[in-house]
């Protein structure tokens, strides 16, 4: 596994045991507990009444200093899988504790409305060549992954992984980890440190044999807030959708609350190579945040990797979807073997119900490396989250390859600029291309209208035309910033009766 896919990607008490939280779980250790689905949620709202405790961190000294490349030693034997002999299509894999994965996370298994805390066991891991840790039922787990058919039949592949903080990722047919999800984002990009929150317990669901989806539950909790979350999780081949309801009891007012967040890595592309001596053309897990807002319009905004910390804000009143995107599909975009940019999936966020006012939120951090994410987004409501209330939001996340919104809408296949070839002022070139929709089937006589603005500085010479080479439609501008230090770019393509042909492409500059 890419040292970034794993970073990114029973018990003495149960962890209910430990907090002062009486009622139907003050059980002794390990019996079955009445579990319905209010149960998170009342755990939740009664820790957010509390001030925060964190989990144990508290490991032996031979799990507490182990690097990456011993921890990788540390596996989970795949004949000791969860639900492996009950005919579900799902089964389950734990991780152990150790290296940067130091909290205890309580792990439950939930069957015919009871659960059960799951004790930790040694025997279940291989711990390769390193020197087993000491035999302790309270070094517990670290996260789970669940598996099952996801490019052929009979085969259980790795569909998803929950480990880290409230990190998840997952993947479908083909496809390879890439960037991550969050439960909740806090203070992301803002001045101060950030804070991560952690799922520090889940309850598994046992999958019925027929059924195709996993249900997993998850026990929320930060200095700052509290929640409860549900997961159903249902592979398709093409796409896993996750159907996510979260309900959030904040201790104190949340200002800068992040939902719905999407971790990403964008190091260099053909369009931001400044500074780049690689042999590859680009190197990203996503190339654009799409956004489809309440308005129905489609948007698209490359990536970069900036220079400083960079902050972009989409209003919007009842966002109907946004995501980062993986566009780039072909070996050829990459050239690495190793990595398979081209097989890391999108994650496209779409909303249940209305979110009301607020923004998208894009965060772009610079990196030099491919080894840290470096791309935030996530939708910020307009109205802080006050303290003392629960706060729903639920969503449906789609990890896939390719996702279609307004399919007749041609889309930004590439975006590049450079200095002009002109006298004087110095503009910059842009060139944005577009495929697909109803542009494809349009010739060079029946060229689109260009709609193309600048927030300063002159925009001029906007022209378009079709290319012989590849049927693509290009667009390209001059931008000349004069004394403006910043200049925000709107583009698209419009038939004649100012209908859109194209998705609405925005930038910066400089980039």
């Amino acid at each position: 596994m890419h040292r970034r896919q794993l970073l990114a990607a029973g018990t003495s008490l149960p962890l209910l045991l430990c907090l002062p939280l009486r009622g139907a779980w003050a059980a002794p250790a390990g019996a079955p507990v009445a579990f319905d689905q209010d149960t998170v949620p009342a755990l939740a709202r009664a820790l957010a009444a509390r001030a925060y405790q964190p989990p144990s961190r508290a490991l032996p000294a031979s799990l507490d200093t182990i690097d990456y490349d011993q921890f990788r030693d540390y596996r989970f034997r795949p004949e000791q899988a969860l639900w492996r002999d009950t005919g579900a299509p799902f089964q389950a894999q734990l991780f152990h504790r150790g290296f940067i994965f130091k909290d205890l996370v309580e792990l439950h298994l939930v069957q015919d409305g009871r659960a059960t805390p799951l004790p930790y066991r040694r025997e279940l891991f291989d711990f390769g060549p390193q020197v087993p840790p000491p035999a302790d039922p309270a070094l517990g787990y670290a996260g789970f992954r669940l598996h099952a058919p996801v490019n052929r039949a009979g085969y259980f592949d790795e569909l998803c992984v929950f480990l880290g903080a409230s990190y998840f990722r997952a993947v479908a047919r083909g496809l390879v980890y890439g960037l991550s999800a969050r439960g909740l984002a806090l203070g992301t990009g803002e001045p101060g440190p950030e804070e991560f929150p952690l799922f520090r317990a889940f309850w598994l669901e046992q999958p019925a044999a027929g059924g195709a989806s996993a249900v997993v539950h998850a026990l929320l909790d930060g200095p700052s807030v509290a929640g409860a979350y549900r997961f159903t999780i249902t592979p398709d081949g093409e796409r896993t959708v996750m159907d996510i309801e979260a309900r959030l009891f904040p201790r104190v007012e949340l200002r800068h609350a992040g939902i719905a967040p999407l971790t990403s890595m964008f190091e260099f592309d053909h369009g931001d190579r400044a500074g780049i001596d690689d042999f590859r053309p680009a190197v990203h897990d996503s190339d654009g945040l799409a956004i489809l807002n309440g308005a129905g319009e489609q948007v698209w905004r490359p990536l970069r990797n900036p220079a400083q910390v960079e902050h972009s804000g989409f209003r919007d009143d009842g966002p109907r979807g946004f995501g980062l995107m993986q566009r780039k599909r072909g070996f050829e975009a990459f050239q690495d073997a190793e990595g398979s940019y081209e097989k890391r999936p999108s994650a496209w966020v779409e909303p249940q119900g209305d979110w009301g006012e607020g923004e998208v939120h894009l965060v772009e951090l610079p990196t030099g490396n491919e080894f840290a994410d470096n791309i935030v987004a996530f939708w910020r409501p307009r109205a802080p989250l006050a303290a003392g209330r629960e706060h729903r939001f639920a969503y449906r996340l789609h990890w896939c390859a390719d996702h279609a919104w307004l399919p007749q809408l041609a889309r930004v296949a590439a975006t590049r600029s450079g200095l002009a070839d002109a006298e004087g002022a110095a503009p910059r070139m842009f060139v944005i291309d577009f495929e697909g929709g109803r542009l494809a089937d349009r010739t060079q006589d029946a060229a689109p209208r260009v709609e193309a603005q600048a927030s300063a500085g002159e925009l001029r010479n906007p022209v378009v035309y079709r290319l012989a080479a590849n049927g693509r439609w290009r667009l390209s501008f001059e931008l000349l910033p004069g004394a403006a230090e910043v200049v925000e770019l709107r583009a698209r393509l419009l038939d004649g009766d100012g209908a859109p042909l194209s998705e609405t492409w925005l930038s910066r500059w400089p980039a």
